[in-house]
């Protein structure tokens, strides 16, 4: 399918010859009204003529395109964008064209030489985007290029004013990228080689008819659709050749040692190392250090680390009550729809009770407070601090009301080489009663390379989940406010809120905070394996692995291995891991469910069912064609409900669940433990223990007559 402008107006500077000219051509070729400015000057500067302008807009015109001209410097910016709005009643495009060339030896250049190229080439294209700027953001759309040039990129010799103004453009654009995203205006820099009047100065003719401006324009057309997502790039082209380009930078050395003075001869001594390429960074935003520099920032106390490990830092008090526990459960997705949910929710609920993993916001005060800057000699720069694990273990339920102290030491400090990582024990106390611990697992960006040790056995491990399909699978979709709902608990970190400061981060939009997808996936575990209990839960650890953008989808893969539950979370829509290494750890149940039972008054029905469940795995897919629903049993033991199964044989290829079921079964069966297997091994007539009321049956009882292909010949005891 072409790529159409129709609908779009389109400012093309020095569009009277040249590349300028075929652009305005394209572009309206395309459907696009297009304003052609060009003053008309001479390829220095001087003069002043309508005619160039004038001879596109006929071209156009006589092609059935729509095209006004307009005669004005770029210096007097507003006036080419009014022309634009008296014409056709706004802006979309605008291509940053004109340019003049004033070329001399460094030596020899003049004010004059150095001022009109600033003025024509940066000034110029300035005050043209700064009165377009505001008419994109009102429209919520613009397309920007700037010209860039070899010369600005690489130097070239006689061009010192054009080089600097040609590279100041790239600045430009690249700091409007940022600025304009979240309006959806995108702004990039072009570095063409065409046959020009500027470059048959520099060129000899027959390169010059090589370079045909038809060969650049393309790709100026396709950075200005809106289908294009490219933004804040640099792209080198002519002659048909289109390359992007992108910095990169060496790994760096330290050269200043501890307690020693820094001199020149230790960066003679070292400097092949320091220009050294091999493994070289690719840095993409200015939230990417400078590796160097912010090791050094934080040199004098990583590599006297010894010194760090053990520091306490100032002890926080968090005072709450049930409007804090409420509104965590809140941010972490809960919500009346669901009526398991209420005893979070409602404060007069018969068992109200606080979140489990409301433990950490007890303690996060630790980390935002400023207590890590208090560690004497810790330097850091805070915007390169990311959050990488997290560890939360309870003592005892939360209460929900309370007063709460968190002391925190620095457990330990580990080189990893791009980066340093403190290990920040935080406990927890209701006066003197230990409540929780929470082990933060912070990464410094850059700060690594001090010499200092990778692991550490006081690290909470992250741990793989078993390589099998999950036990089961919870999705919940967040809302796009569950960051500025989350952040209502005490992270008010701007990047989850404003959305100029997460464009400042190379982020589209405000993320969603990683302990809220934390806060997400403990709480599935809780419903599909503890009852949303909270005195089972014990503890969890996760690796944050990647972002979630409010109003993703959460996928929770769950594996269920004794009391211990590994876990897994994805964005659904992308299938993006985002928690990693994860499980959680609950406490066995009181009373009768099978957690909790010896081996010697443990449930026979685990073992059918556990036989069902490897049969599913075989021939699920075939047991789904010949059964098509969903069964589910209710197995009780001395009359109280022991446990919960579900087999799903009408989706994919079949499922066994354990616990509570997210989905609606066709037909649930309740019976006791021994009449269950009195029925498998066929001592039991299934219809005699339905009318003697052993085996009660809800839903569709037709289906129960199916339960024969899933259970002859595979219950094998």
């Amino acid at each position: 399918m072409s790529l159409s402008f129709e609908g779009r107006v389109v400012l093309v500077t020095g569009a009277g010859g040249g590349i300028g000219r075929e652009y305005a051509l394209a572009f309206a070729e395309r459907g696009a009204s297009v304003i052609v400015n060009d003053l008309g000057a001479d390829t220095k500067g001087g003069g002043k003529s309508s005619a160039a302008a004038d001879k596109v807009v006929e071209e156009i015109r006589a092609k059935g395109g729509k095209a006004v001209a307009n005669y004005d410097s770029v210096e007097d910016g507003e006036k080419l964008i009014q022309t634009a709005l008296d014409a056709f009643g706004r802006i979309d495009v605008v291509v940053n064209n004109a340019g003049i060339l004033r070329d001399r030896s460094f030596a020899r250049t003049s004010d004059l030489d150095w001022d009109l190229i600033q003025r024509v080439h940066l000034r110029g294209s300035f005050l043209v985007t700064r009165a377009a700027w505001n008419h994109m953001k009102n429209q919520k759309f613009g397309r920007i290029i700037m010209t860039a040039s070899a010369a600005g990129i690489y130097g070239n010799f006689g061009q010192a004013n054009y080089s600097a103004a040609k590279l100041g453009l790239l600045g430009l654009a690249n700091t409007l990228a940022i600025e304009g995203r979240k309006y959806n205006i995108h702004c990039n820099t072009i570095a063409p080689v065409a046959g020009s009047r500027l470059t048959e100065t520099v060129m000899p003719p027959d390169l010059v008819a090589s370079l045909k401006p038809e060969y650049v324009a393309p790709l100026v057309l396709w950075l200005c659709h809106e289908q294009c997502q490219e933004n804040g790039g640099l792209f080198e082209v002519g002659a048909g050749w289109i390359g992007k380009l992108r910095w990169e930078r060496t790994q760096g050395y330290i050269v200043r040692q501890r307690n020693q003075s820094m001199k020149p001869e230790s960066i003679r001594d070292h400097w092949e190392k320091i220009c050294d390429f091999t493994d070289a960074t690719k840095p993409a935003n200015i939230q990417v250090p400078l590796h160097g520099v912010l090791t050094l920032s934080v040199f004098s106390y990583f590599s006297s680390q010894t010194k760090a490990v053990g520091q306490k830092l100032p002890p926080t008090t968090f005072s709450f009550n049930h409007t804090q526990c409420i509104l965590y459960a809140l941010g972490v997705g809960m919500s009346t729809k669901d009526p398991d949910h209420l005893r979070f929710l409602y404060e007069g609920h018969p068992d109200f009770s606080c979140l489990p993993t409301f433990g950490v916001i007890s303690s996060q005060a630790a980390m935002m407070g400023g207590g890590l800057s208090s560690v004497p000699g810790l330097n850091i720069d805070f915007t390169q601090v990311l959050h990488g694990e997290q560890y939360l273990e309870l003592y005892k339920p939360l209460p929900t009301s309370g007063k709460l102290t968190s002391e925190a030491t620095i457990a330990d400090v580990l080189d990893k080489g791009s980066g340093a990582v403190i290990l920040l024990d935080v406990n927890t106390y209701s006066g003197n009663e230990l409540v929780c611990y929470n082990q933060f697992s912070v990464f410094v960006v850059g700060a690594g390379g001090f010499g200092g040790k990778r692991s550490s056995e006081k690290a909470k491990p992250p741990l793989p989940p078993p390589k099998r399909s999950p036990d089961a699978v919870v999705i919940d979709s967040t809302t796009r406010d569950q960051a500025a709902l989350y952040r209502l608990s005490g992270d008010w970190n701007p990047l989850h809120i404003d959305p100029s400061f997460a464009a400042m981060g190379g982020f589209k939009a405000p993320i969603l905070h990683g302990l809220c997808s934390f806060g997400f996936a403990a709480r599935h575990v809780l419903k599909q394996f503890a009852d949303n209990d909270p005195s089972r839960f014990k503890a969890i650890k996760v690796r944050f692995v990647k972002p979630v953008m409010p109003g993703q989808s959460l996928q929770t893969e769950m594996w269920k291995e004794g009391n211990r539950v590994h876990i897994q979370c994805k964005v659904k829509e992308t299938d993006a891991v985002v928690l990693a290494g994860a499980y959680v750890d609950l406490h066995g149940a009181s009373g009768a469910s099978p957690e909790n039972l010896s081996q010697g008054g443990g449930l026979q029905s685990e073992l059918v069912f556990a036989e069902i469940g490897r049969r599913i795995k075989d021939v699920g897919s075939e047991l789904v064609k010949k059964v098509n629903a969903v069964f589910g049993w209710e197995i009780t033991k001395d009359g109280k409900k022991a446990a919960q199964w579900t087999i799903d044989l009408k989706s994919g290829s079949g499922s066994l669940h354990k616990g509570p079921y997210s989905g609606k079964a066709d037909v649930t069966m309740t019976v006791s433990d021994e009449d269950f297997m009195e029925v498998v091994q066929g001592k039991l007539n299934p219809q005699k223990a339905f009318f003697s009321g052993k085996l009660k049956v809800r839903g569709n009882i037709m289906l129960s007559q199916k339960l024969e292909v899933i259970l002859k010949d595979y219950a094998k005891l």
